[in-house]
């Protein structure tokens, strides 16, 4: 079991990692450009005349093949972890009697979408270079709570039984009513538009990686526990 597990998660990892690096490359990664030459001083929003107007012209994601690579690696090893992560709990949840197929992976990978990026990003959404974000120590600690709580609290949910299942409304709401850390001044030099664009962008890409992980990874899986 420990084989398949292994094998089906990598696997699974790689393709997902695949995926949302190619939809990195195609909608996040250009606006992360654009908001680097914000960040930079190549191009400035506030100008000196006190127009807050500046044209959206994105520039070429570039061949910088080294930094892409980084990019494509990263997101397969991240989702690995995740994958490893992700196939174990549906193992021990398919041990106890809920049946793992690739439409419940599907399920567990939306989950874990809102677990992992949604909840936290209430609070913490992902940060353009040349927006301003808190100190990343109060900021990781946040996070960290945020998606222990969110994961518990989704567990309830899906398995709780009977009053149990309420305790998962004040896990979802803890993290929330805390706070999460913010700035006392605003002081960030790229278009906000740019920065609210990006956020919802790098949401849309993270469900679509989920959710392709956990269909790849009870795939993976349901086909070697075949063979």
């Amino acid at each position: 079991m420990t084989k398949n597990l292994l094998t089906s998660a990598v696997l699974a990892g790689v393709a997902a990692g695949l995926i949302a690096a190619l939809l990195q490359f195609t909608f996040v990664i250009p606006h992360l450009m654009e908001g680097e030459l914000y960040e930079t001083g190549a191009r400035i929003h506030f100008a000196t005349d006190g127009s807050t107007q500046s044209d959206r012209a994105q520039p070429s994601i570039g061949t910088d093949y080294a930094r892409h690579g980084m990019t494509v690696a990263f997101n397969m090893i991240t989702y690995t972890g995740y994958g490893l992560i992700l196939l174990a709990l549906m193992i021990f949840a398919n041990d106890k009697g809920h049946p793992l197929t690739p439409r419940s992976g599907l399920i567990w990978g939306v989950a874990g979408f809102i677990a992992v990026q949604l909840a936290p990003g209430i609070g913490q959404p992902p940060v353009l270079p040349g927006a301003i974000g808190s100190e990343v120590g109060p900021r990781q600690a946040w996070w960290a709570m945020t998606i222990i709580l969110t994961a518990i609290a989704l567990a309830l949910i899906a398995f709780g039984k009977g009053w149990i299942a309420l305790l998962s409304i004040p896990l979802l709401l803890a993290p929330h009513i805390i706070g999460a850390p913010y700035l006392d001044t605003y002081f960030g030099v790229a278009p906000p538009e740019l920065a609210a664009r990006f956020a919802a962008l790098s949401f849309g890409t993270a469900l679509a990686g989920w959710s392709s992980l956990g269909f790849l990874c009870a795939w993976f899986w349901t086909k070697a526990d075949e063979a």
